[in-house]
């Protein structure tokens, strides 16, 4: 088991107390384990610090106006892939058969394609694999860096982090194309309705068949409770 994988998916998890306990494990884990660099490792420094010091309440507020009420920083990958399209649905299904394929029940309460539960899940896979499927989201999580470091949030050195882990680096211009997209704050209501009336997202001609499908064709082929101690 991978326990880098499993310290960022409870990073980019909804704050609570077990959380917030676990903090100082999640920095062992990720420094001892050392898929990461160091200055990697430094950077999600503040995250940590933040979830060890600051108030709960304002932890869960932050974490919801960004992931929750921002769709350009969604956490459930194939928003940014598919958005509202009927693809989405027979997307969810195999990957949540991939999981359940590899002995990872999914709770009929979460949607397959959440981000920590899709680190979750590569934790269980050989290193080698694991990095080539998160590579296939490479450029999704490049954009949402790029917007959380806008944003100056200390969310942003995670997705650094996975980036760094993927196997394939982020395409260029498909990272552009996905930070071409509206990209409102959470208390713009007008601008939010708008962002959540737009088309799915494609990219370049013939786009239908493109980098959704490579997406999907490579989770083929291949929100959990936080830990309070990384495993040994």
């Amino acid at each position: 088991m991978a326990k880098t994988f499993k310290a960022l998916s409870a990073l980019l998890s909804y704050p609570d107390e077990a959380l917030k306990a676990a903090a100082e494990d999640l920095r062992a884990a990720v420094r001892q384990e050392g898929l990461v660099s160091g200055a990697s490792c430094a950077a999600l420094d503040p995250l940590l610090a933040d979830l060890e010091g600051e108030d709960l309440i304002s932890l869960q507020e932050r974490y919801v106006d960004l992931f929750d009420r921002t769709r350009s920083l969604s956490l459930h990958l194939f928003e940014h892939v598919h958005g509202e399209s009927r693809d989405r649905g027979q997307a969810m299904i195999d990957l949540a058969t991939l999981y359940e394929t590899h002995g990872l029940v999914v709770d009929a309460t979460e949607l397959p394609d959440y981000l920590p539960l899709f680190l979750e899940f590569l934790s269980t896979r050989p290193l080698g694999e694991a990095c080539e499927l998160l590579g296939q989201t490479a450029h999704i999580l490049a954009a949402i860096s790029d917007r959380l470091a806008k944003r100056q949030s200390p969310y942003a050195a995670v997705f650094d982090a996975l980036v760094v882990l993927s196997a394939i680096k982020p395409d260029r211009e498909q990272v552009a194309a996905l930070l071409d997209q509206p990209d409102a704050a959470p208390d713009d209501f007008a601008a939010l309705d708008a962002a959540w009336e737009d088309e799915p997202v494609t990219f370049g001609p013939g786009a239908d068949s493109g980098c959704k499908d490579n997406l999907i064709a490579r989770l083929r082929a291949a929100r959990r409770p936080t830990p309070t101690a990384m495993p040994e």
